[in-house]
């Protein structure tokens, strides 16, 4: 049995590294899968916490979904994939997609016949990876449970998918009290619905401040120029499938008008590797003065441009979640959103994809001083100890104890979202 290991510069990674916990062989596995960037950064805090506490041997496994992208993110956190799944995609399409990843990832489940599945979110691999444990009879965990945005249009397909995947779930790790509120007006209630905060504060908390080194030159100067206060920073990020065409035209506009009303604002804005969101940015704003297109950033780098930026615009879950731990608001590239603890905390602004209207919310805020540390919102999403509490209702559900066996604190109500 190879637990979840940490990477060392200078070592070639292994496809199944070593065990690096003495005696790992009788301890529980918790099979942890993801593929796409969001699940590596979440996921990596619970397979850290899992290492520490030492009750159950996590196990990563990159399901292929956005392979280079979930390998780029678990680097920050210096830990690799145990296992890479192949797929095939010739077509791209998502059916091809699940009816792939169920297909492999039934094989691990038989090779390795793991205690717990853990998945976070609401990706195609979380879906089939719960499927598949279902259809084996292996307890499914499912990270960031009873996000609702109500809309099953929007975000789409991700809104189906975390409400099959609460009817398939033996363990809900709720982010915040409005999710706990969710699955229980879905009848699923007991002490299997847990409130644990979210495990990407957990991470943006670990990462922010740590040193670095730009893989672009050209962020580098960005970030002198910000701290020298000759510009301000407004970080860009778009790739959701309801955004492609139409409206990513609309989001498009709307950064070139806020650049043509504030001469002193620089945007970043890294590039998503689907081929059809690529081609489209590129055509909108490639040349565009003050616009800096990046390959996909990893997660260091992007916490470190997050922190000193002065305003994010986002169609993207993760960063709602993100921004708030360092006080930047949040323009939300959304009709809807399931994030609404940070829309009524004041982090985060639902606008759209209205050309006048991003442009206008951007000036609002562009125009208004910065708040000081001690006058910004609480991050609606948790208080860096999420981690902690799904290591603890993981080991709770499989009936494991230790020498700290001891319950970690509860969520504050501040933080899970609550008056």
């Amino acid at each position: 049995m190879d637990c979840a290991v940490r990477s060392r510069p200078g070592v070639t990674l292994m496809e199944n590294p070593r065990p690096v916990m003495a005696a790992a062989a009788h301890k529980p596995e918790a099979m942890l899968v993801g593929g796409t960037r969001p699940e590596a950064v979440k996921l990596a805090p619970v397979a850290e916490a899992m290492l520490t506490r030492g009750r159950m041997c996590p196990v990563l496994v990159a399901s292929g979904q956005h392979e280079s992208m979930f390998e780029q993110a678990l680097d920050a956190f210096a830990l690799r994939p145990n296992v890479r799944l192949r797929i095939e995609r010739p077509t791209g399409s998502q059916p091809e997609l699940l009816g792939e990843l169920v297909r492999v990832l039934d094989r691990q489940l038989v090779q390795r016949n793991p205690s717990i599945v853990v998945v976070q979110g609401d990706t195609t691999t979380a879906l089939a990876t719960a499927l598949t444990a279902f259809w084996r009879k292996v307890p499914v965990a499912h990270i960031e449970a009873g996000l609702r945005s109500h809309d099953l249009h929007a975000p789409f397909p991700e809104e189906a998918n975390r409400k099959l995947l609460a009817q398939i779930s033996s363990l809900h790790l709720a982010p915040t009290k409005r999710a706990v509120e969710n699955l229980q007006a879905e009848g699923i209630t007991g002490p299997n619905v847990v409130l644990t905060g979210n495990t990407v504060v957990d991470a943006v908390l670990s990462i922010a401040g740590r040193p670095m080194t730009y893989s672009d030159s050209r962020l580098a100067a960005v970030e002198n120029r910000v701290r020298s206060k000759q510009n301000r920073l407004m970080l860009v990020t778009v790739h959701r499938r309801e955004s492609w065409g139409q409206p990513l035209a609309g989001i498009l506009a709307g950064l070139r008008n806020v650049l043509e009303r504030h001469k002193d604002v620089e945007v970043v804005l890294p590039v998503h590797p689907n081929p059809d969101v690529r081609k489209q940015i590129m055509a909108g704003v490639s040349g565009v003065d003050r616009v800096h297109l990046t390959a996909p950033l990893n997660y260091i780098e992007f916490c470190r441009l997050l922190s000193i930026a002065q305003l994010v615009a986002s169609d993207s879950g993760g960063v709602q979640e993100e921004a708030p731990s360092f006080g930047v608001p949040v323009l939300v590239l959304r009709d809807v959103t399931e994030r609404m603890e940070a829309v009524e905390a004041g982090c985060s602004t639902l606008v759209g994809t209205d050309p006048r209207a991003i442009a206008d919310h951007a000036s609002r805020l562009l125009n208004k001083p910065p708040l000081l540390p001690e006058n910004r919102p609480v991050n609606p999403f948790g208080d860096g100890l999420a981690a902690y509490r799904t290591e603890h209702a993981i080991a709770s559900l499989l009936g494991l104890k230790s020498a700290d066996s001891t319950a970690p604190p509860m969520l504050r109500t501040a933080a899970a979202g609550g008056e």
